[in-house]
């Protein structure tokens, strides 16, 4: 292990430490290499790049919005095989940026963040990993996402299970589901995409049901060769594609959630989800187990051609009764039906809001944890990005940063804001950032005040047992229109800042 020298007058190792390798931390190193913050280094848990396409390659795993908007606006490719790419040509996007850009020698795998604190004495960080290695940095750039950490169900008798358990999150590609009784617990997204994925290779499918999922129809098709060759070489095509698919991605989430009330955008997606489950579920029964009783937009939908149909088949059993115990054999409700099974996938999600992971490492400045901190003054971070009393620690996805949009948006923009701190700061010799406490209350407030017209404000949304609430009935969605969050990165006032030379 290497021990930092702590001397103020000594440089530290970097300038820069971006945690996390997947998009964001990979638009991190892009933007700020392009800015010419080239003194930085990327530390990334896994074992490759793309964060979630790095660790999710279960079956049918694909994106939820479409291709031509979940890319960079700065390196838009044309080699999508469909409007939905599938998770791997994802996975294959995050290793092309970093070619491309000439990254690889600034990422370091299998270097899990376990520590960071704050030293107001030589204004820097220090940042320890998991092979013990320790690093000085003056700035610290949070690109660790949310959805990373699998959240295994709360259920007696788990680990008493004789067959395999897999969770999405960690697929075991060994795992051979021919002629096996398979048990699927959640019907999330991950599990949308999973269950028409495997029914066909199974003997029988359970899928057990806490909260059902609005499931919209998916507006996806196979990219033929020619049509990726019109994207690609007729000038202009790329970017009237993207713009028809970033007017979807508006309608169905920023302006739907955000102005639900003036708008009512989300009753139309009710109406087309109800349709969906007339067309598609045969029986009656089962439609209306399958049918949600909170709006559209409380939990976060999903989009899928045949998920749905999925429960006609004989080999298909949906289980709304509550899991009382998992048991050696299967899995037993609280009504005493037993469910054989000889497989248990675990479609439960991630952790969100919990406070092991926001954020996603111990972060410690002048005595206080971050975490701690946003459990005892509800999460909130100016603009998404910086939090008073952490100095030099930005945030791509801190609270209240995320409106909804294609995540890569919010890359830019966070990104943007944060090299305009970090430009200011080189322009003016300051080796300390930190958002100024007024500031911070003034975004606070202007973010609540929006609350009102949301879609979350619909009572309903008490039973819909959404991860997009946190412990205090919360939800940390940045309230705004996508162009509202552009225009903010590059114009929020810098005196909104204090920075120290």
């Amino acid at each position: 292990m290497r021990t930092p020298d702590t001397s103020a007058a000594t440089p530290p190792d970097h300038e820069v430490i971006v945690v996390g390798g997947g998009f964001s931390g990979i638009g991190a190193a892009i933007m700020l290499d392009k800015a010419g913050f080239d003194d930085f280094v990327v530390l990334e848990e896994g074992d490759g790049a793309g964060g979630a396409w790095h660790w999710n390659t279960y079956p049918g795993v694909a994106v939820d919005i479409p291709s031509f908007s979940y890319q960079f606006s700065f390196e838009k490719v044309s080699s999508w095989s469909r409007v939905y790419a599938p998770g791997q040509e994802l996975k294959a996007y995050a290793e092309h940026c970093i070619a491309k850009y000439r990254l690889d020698d600034r990422f370091r795998f299998s270097s899990a963040v376990v520590d960071t604190a704050w030293d107001d004495g030589t204004a820097r960080w220090t940042v320890t990993t998991s092979d013990g290695t320790v690093r000085t940095t003056r700035y610290v750039v949070n690109a660790t996402g949310v959805l990373t950490k699998p959240k295994p169900p709360a259920i007696p008798g788990l680990e008493s299970f004789e067959g395999e358990t897999v969770h999405t999150a960690r697929w075991d590609h060994g795992l051979d589901l021919r002629g096996k009784r398979v048990a699927v617990i959640g019907t999330g997204a991950s599990a949308v995409q999973l269950i028409p994925a495997i029914v066909d290779e199974v003997e029988h499918l359970t899928v057990f049901q806490r909260t059902p999922i609005w499931c919209l129809p998916k507006p996806d098709a196979a990219l033929s060769g020619p049509m990726r060759a019109i994207l690609g070489r007729v000038p202009g095509a790329q970017l009237l594609t993207r713009l028809a698919s970033q007017t979807y991605v508006e309608l169905t989430f920023p302006l739907a959630a955000h102005f639900h009330h003036p708008l009512h955008l989300a009753t139309s997606g009710e109406r087309l989800a109800r349709k969906a489950l007339r067309d598609q579920v045969h029986d009656p029964v089962v439609r209306e187990k399958l049918t949600p009783r909170y709006a559209v937009g409380c939990k976060r939908p999903s989009f899928h051609n045949s998920y749905l149909s999925t429960f006609n088949r004989d080999d298909v059993y949906l289980e709304t009764d509550g899991i009382e115990a998992i048991t050696p054999n299967g899995l037993r409700t609280t009504t005493g039906t037993e469910h054989p099974a000889d497989v248990l996938v675990l479609a439960t999600g991630f952790k969100v809001f919990e406070r092991d992971n926001m954020p996603g490492f111990p972060c410690v400045s002048r005595g206080v944890d971050l975490g701690d901190w946003w459990v005892e003054n509800r999460a909130q971070a100016y603009e998404g990005v910086s939090v008073p009393g952490f100095p030099n620690m930005f945030s791509i996805l801190g609270p209240y940063g995320y409106n909804g949009s294609s995540y890569f948006n919010l890359i830019e923009t966070q990104m943007a804001h944060i090299i305009r701190c970090l430009g200011e700061a080189r322009k003016r010799g300051s080796t300390v950032i930190e958002v100024r406490q007024e500031a911070n209350d003034r975004y606070f407030a202007s973010v609540l005040a929006r609350r009102p017209r949301q879609v979350f404000t619909e009572e309903s949304c008490a039973v819909a047992n959404s991860y997009y609430f946190d412990e205090n009935g919360d939800t940390p969605f940045r309230p705004s229109t996508t162009i509202e969050t552009i225009w903010r990165a590059g114009h929020f006032p810098l005196e909104d800042y204090a920075f120290v030379g």
